[in-house]
């Protein structure tokens, strides 16, 4: 975690000296084959099917207030939550705010937390998630000490529609003042969510190494679920050893939860793992894809996923060998073999990728990709026969970490995606649809 400061300075790998650039994804016609697409392009035929179906992107009002960012998209059953942070003007707090978009329009955006001991952090953010029987969980980070990355993931509960909120709790509970954050949260069947997340409290404060990390111990990926009433269950350790600072990914297949991490091992390399949910427990990590990218400190690259039945689409980057490349990888059964990974970047990932499952067909994934004039969100769709279109822009961006994460929920057929822009002089949060 650490992210302010626990980072890697990979200037050799995106081109900008402590402009750490996360993962992204770029998709090449062709068989599931890691291709790159200067080697393989699409054929006359395809491009013209793929330019005919590339959407119109529409902006939507975004109802988050001036100084906002960080945030964070939910498709519930009828209706889109955008959660994002907000600074409180005149004072030192900051607030976790929400806004449920429904029949063409925002709801007045109301506050979940509002506090002056947030740990606020352009990568690890807040999230808002709802169950099928209507309960709001919604999580945020929050120091537990005087140390400088001492901080926990905290929960609160709403069962009527966000007007109220339950007594907040803490999902870790280990007690120790260490790291704990890059929560994910994933409705269940029948009620509650599963929480998935990484935890510090198994690692020494004290001395760092080059990398600014704590040195001793290990960063652990832990899951448990949570119920309306806010009882924490079947909270499991399942990885002892991961990066410290990946965004994790978690979605739910018709099998149970599939969950996506960067891993970590003796000799530092890192990369994706995959663990998933079986009928007598949580299987052991298995490596998504050997891209031997070996790297002596955080790259703040995590994976994405998503899923629809027993289809399920995985985004992450890489920069193994000092070379850039920004992955899918596609499973017919639930997560439990994945194909053969697919490039999807356009030359230049500057990483932050997210993905959704827009049918049984196909998956749609959008990055950040450098240009000449500073960056762009760009999307692009993946078919499960292995095929895929050409991208598109989304919207204008920058590389800089202030960026933050595009993230998106796709709502029937429509996709929405959020993003924060930042100015010389603030910050503001777009959303839009296609």
């Amino acid at each position: 975690m650490k992210i302010e400061k626990q980072f890697v300075n990979i200037e050799s790998v995106v081109g900008g000296r402590h402009d750490v650039r996360s993962s992204l994804v770029w998709i090449c016609a062709g068989s599931l084959i890691a291709v790159s697409c200067a080697e393989e392009r699409l054929d006359a035929q395809q491009v013209a099917a793929s330019v005919a179906a590339t959407p119109v992107v529409q902006r939507v009002h975004s109802p988050a207030g001036a100084g906002a960012a960080e945030p964070h998209l939910f498709a519930a059953k009828d209706s889109v939550l955008l959660s994002w942070l907000e600074p409180v003007v005149g004072t030192d707090r900051t607030a976790l705010r929400f806004s449920r978009y429904k029949g063409g329009h925002w709801s007045q955006p109301r506050v979940i937390v509002d506090r002056s001991d947030l740990f606020v952090n352009w990568a690890d953010f807040p999230s808002l998630a709802e169950d099928e029987k209507g309960v709001l969980f919604a999580h945020w980070l929050q120091k537990n000490g005087t140390g400088p990355y001492a901080y926990d993931v905290r929960m609160a509960i709403s069962s009527d529609g966000g007007v109220t909120w339950g007594k907040s709790f803490v999902l870790n509970r280990d007690g120790k003042q260490a790291e704990h954050g890059f929560a994910t949260l994933v409705p269940l069947p029948g009620g509650g969510v599963g929480a998935t997340w990484l935890d510090g409290r198994n690692m020494k404060a004290g001395g760092h190494d080059g990398g600014d990390h704590e040195t001793g111990g290990d960063m652990t990926l832990r899951y448990a679920t949570i119920d309306a009433r806010g009882t924490i269950a079947a909270d499991v350790p399942l990885d002892e050893r991961t990066c410290e600072c990946c965004t994790t990914g978690m979605a739910m297949t018709a099998a149970g939860p599939v969950i996506v991490y960067r891993d970590r091992t003796a000799d530092e390399v890192r990369d994706v793992s995959v663990v998933n949910r079986q009928a007598k427990g949580w299987s052991q990590p298995r490596t998504l894809h050997a891209d031997g990218w070996k790297i002596d400190g955080c790259p703040v690259n995590g994976p994405q996923i998503d899923a629809l039945g027993d289809r399920v689409a995985v985004a992450w980057f890489t920069a193994a060998g000092d070379k850039q490349r920004a992955y899918v990888a596609l499973s017919n059964d639930s997560g439990a073999k994945f194909g053969k990974p697919i490039v999807i970047d356009d030359g230049k990932p500057a990483g932050r990728t997210d993905i959704v499952v827009l049918s049984r067909e196909e998956a749609l994934v959008t990055w950040l990709e450098q240009t000449p004039a500073g960056a762009e969100i760009r999307a692009r769709r993946v078919h499960f026969n292995g095929k895929a279109g050409p991208s598109w822009k989304v919207a204008d961006s920058a590389a800089a970490r202030a960026a933050g994460f595009a993230r998106m929920a796709r709502s029937g057929k429509e996709v929405f995606i959020a993003w924060t822009e930042q100015s010389a002089t603030s910050k503001r949060i777009h959303v839009a649809r296609f």
